[in-house]
């Protein structure tokens, strides 16, 4: 595979032992491999380099492969996406709810399904760039759990600054797509969030999310919602 040196693909995963038996089968078919611990420093690699394929696991703490893979849909649409996840049992089929083109089940034993997988969306990457840029979808959000209030938040990321933001929930309504200005750059950030996805909440509570989003912006140019 003399082209496949040429394609980055930016494996994304908590667990490292995974990150490193992909890499070495993904290294396996020539490709240059990336990886990244979950999906904040995914985007941050993001913001450095952009590859031509990401692949990420779903249930990841801080940022889920849910949130990540929308964001990266809408901000970098020219980017193809691959879920992976052991959680689900639906084939080659993408789950619903996640903005993805193609799945891949974690722990499978065939390898080679995962560089056709490569192989067919490097080979596609025109056609699905276009549909890509012709979608608006909004990033969709697992809730995260409640803060020290016991007040539900989810956990947003603007789709132009790539910064992450709390923000508390007050009801639960599903499917439908919402707004709110980013309280860094004031861009529209719209969201869906899906109260049957959870994903678990850093040890300190919003406090610690508060301070990482602060990592990412030292001055604020809007105020939090």
């Amino acid at each position: 595979m003399s082209d496949a040196a040429k394609h980055e693909i930016l494996v994304v995963d908590d667990d490292s032992a995974i990150r490193d038996s992909l890499g070495l089968v993904l290294q396996s078919g020539g490709y240059e491999i990336t990886t990244a611990t979950n999906g904040f420093d995914a985007l941050l690699q993001l913001k450095r380099r952009v590859p031509a394929i990401v692949l990420s696991d779903l249930n990841m703490p801080q940022m889920s492969g849910f949130e990540f893979l929308s964001v990266v849909r809408r901000r970098f649409p020219h980017i193809s996406a691959i879920a992976m996840s052991g959680a689900y049992h639906s084939g080659e089929s993408v789950p619903g709810g996640v903005i993805a083109d193609a799945f891949y089940a974690k722990g499978s034993d065939k390898p080679g399904t995962l560089l056709k997988l490569v192989a067919e969306l490097l080979r596609t990457s025109a056609s699905r760039t276009i549909a890509h840029t012709r979608q608006s979808a909004p990033v969709w959000v697992p809730r995260n759990g409640k803060d020290a209030g016991g007040i539900p938040y989810i956990v947003l990321t603007c789709t132009e600054c790539l910064r992450s933001f709390p923000l508390n929930v007050s009801s639960e309504v599903n499917a439908t797509v919402m707004r709110t200005p980013c309280i860094f750059c004031l861009n529209e950030v719209r969201y869906i969030i899906d109260f049957s996805l959870s994903v678990a909440s850093p040890k300190k509570g919003t406090d610690a999310l508060a301070s990482l989003a602060e990592e990412r912006a030292p001055s604020r140019r809007g105020k939090e919602t």
